[in-house]
């Protein structure tokens, strides 16, 4: 393992029960990388984190986080490096109020009482959840009950953050913002794993896009070199970006070269007016 790499991934195999559903995974995350893994329902990729922070073990090959090797470390010891929050926030929130949600997870990793204040409102600050401090966190609405299970991890500070589906629930506002941080978590060094479906937001944080079908890794690259192929978001039934789209439709209809490369609004915009202007 490089002193660069925050996770490898080598030959994992996982199963469950008699069902297959990882498959010779090869897989290396730098430190400090955002690297966004999109496909389907169904092929593995949910699956995949959870052997990051050692909530499953692999069946064949290995997990190594940070130079632990996830099949021989407890969960407990690769909890406090790399912070997972489930698609499904109710599946992590277990305080009576808000503020004590996010001081809960600092207590469980040994916080001092002073700092633990500190932290929680700091990260109700950046959530924009201070005024629910004092509320259930049930009270609040799905998108809501989704910062705070963020805001609960980011608040310990892990090394690795691993969050799955962190727009879903969120209007623009909210995604814009969930932007933001990705961005704050860059400066600071963070490496970033997430899943999503969400193409636009994919494109706008992502260093790599690592792209999964039937528990294999079919492709991986920057941003453009997977949203610009529509073949290949077809193979994972993902949308393509409404510019890249567009452009698609414009070189069938030979409105465009067919080598034009487009990945943004603007790229669209100088190709039509050079084809207006031939």
């Amino acid at each position: 393992m490089n002193v660069d790499d925050a996770i490898v991934v080598e030959g994992l195999y996982f199963s469950y029960s008699e069902k297959l559903v990882l498959k010779n995974i090869n897989l290396r995350i730098k430190k400090g990388e955002i690297v966004t893994i999109m496909g389907e329902n169904g092929a593995g990729k949910t699956t995949l984190i959870k052997h990051f922070n050692g909530l499953l073990k692999p069946k064949k090959g290995k997990v190594i986080v940070l130079g632990m090797d996830t099949s021989q470390t407890p969960v407990s010891q690769l909890a406090r490096h790399v912070g997972l929050v489930f698609q499904n926030p109710d599946y992590q929130l277990f305080a009576e109020t808000v503020e004590e949600e996010i001081a809960m997870a600092l207590r469980n990793f040994g916080f001092p009482e002073e700092r633990i204040k500190a932290r929680v409102d700091w990260a109700l600050k950046v959530f924009e959840l201070d005024r629910y401090r004092k509320r259930s966190p049930y009270s609040l609405s799905i998108g809501e009950r989704k910062r705070l299970s963020v805001a609960s991890v980011i608040s310990y500070d892990p090394p690795i953050v691993v969050l799955d589906e962190p727009t879903a629930g969120q209007d623009f506002v909210q995604k814009e913002k969930i932007v933001e941080l990705l961005f704050l978590l860059k400066q600071l060094k963070k490496t970033i794993v997430m899943i999503t479906h969400d193409v636009e937001f994919a494109i706008k944080r992502s260093d790599r896009i690592v792209l999964m079908a039937n528990g294999e890794i079919i492709a991986q690259g920057t941003p453009f070199q997977i949203m610009s192929s529509i073949e290949l978001l077809k193979k994972t039934r993902l949308k393509p970006p409404q510019v890249v789209e567009t452009a698609y439709i414009l070189k069938n209809r030979n409105v465009l070269p067919a080598e034009t490369s487009i990945f943004t609004p603007k790229d669209l915009v100088e190709a039509v007016a050079r084809y207006v202007c031939s």
